[in-house]
């Protein structure tokens, strides 16, 4: 009767190690399989901050005379953007550049002229969309004698999108929703089912220009790379 006890003991332990090895050798079947798919969200927003440096010049040979000109020019200046509701914080004044054209040593001393004075007026609000309508009446300056001049490469308008922090947490809820989405149609196509998250990436949030006509709409987008498991 022993006997038969202990074989039952020893059978019931032989099927129960087989259920375990079987166990085993189907997880580690499964530890490999995997999914990595990418999720995407973009989103359009208009700009929440503007950069706008308004440059005039001087030019000619007495210094204390093109002072005192530059110095008025920039009191119109200022003049004209408070009267079109700027702040007297949002404007700040740079001292003039003085540019002695008998003094450059790789130009000729041929100019009417010897002085060459540039002031710089900035503007910096995050009311865009008063300051975006002065830029368009700023020939309205014309008629005080005042020429707004072009600054060259880097000192034109900027626009920003100072507020992408607040985003940041419903982008990134938006992507990893997304590539679950992904996961689980390509999850479906294979007769499979998506198990948990093995690894997950945030990738880079860009922030640029929509288009070229329209740098004050701003392009923010994120991408984020994550690997599921799969399982039958």
């Amino acid at each position: 009767m022993n006997r038969i006890k202990e074989a039952a003991l020893i059978a019931i332990g032989i099927i129960v190690l087989g259920l375990c090895i079987k166990s085993g050798l189907e997880s580690f079947s499964d530890k490999d399989r995997k999914v990595v798919v990418k999720g995407l969200s973009e989103r359009e927003v208009e700009a929440d901050k503007v950069t706008w440096p308004i440059l005039t010049k001087e030019i000619g040979d007495d210094l204390p005379s093109l002072y005192t000109r530059i110095n008025s020019t920039t009191a119109k200046v200022k003049a004209f953007l408070k009267q079109n509701g700027v702040k007297d914080s949002e404007i700040s004044v740079n001292a003039p550049v003085v540019v002695d054209m008998s003094a450059e040593r790789y130009g000729a001393n041929n100019h009417d002229y010897r002085y060459n004075i540039t002031s710089t007026v900035t503007v910096t609000s995050r009311n865009v969309k008063l300051v975006r309508s002065i830029i368009a009446r700023q020939g309205e300056l014309l008629k005080q004698g005042v020429a707004v001049v072009d600054g060259g490469y880097g000192s034109g308008v900027t626009y920003e999108y100072v507020s992408f922090q607040q985003m940041k947490p419903k982008m990134m809820q938006e992507a990893i929703k997304n590539a679950e989405q992904t996961a689980r149609q390509f999850a479906e196509n294979s007769d499979s089912e998506i198990g948990k998250i093995q690894d997950a990436s945030q990738g880079q949030f860009t922030i640029e220009n929509r288009d070229g006509n329209t740098p004050y709409v701003k392009k923010l987008r994120v991408v984020t790379t994550v690997t599921y498991s799969l399982k039958d």
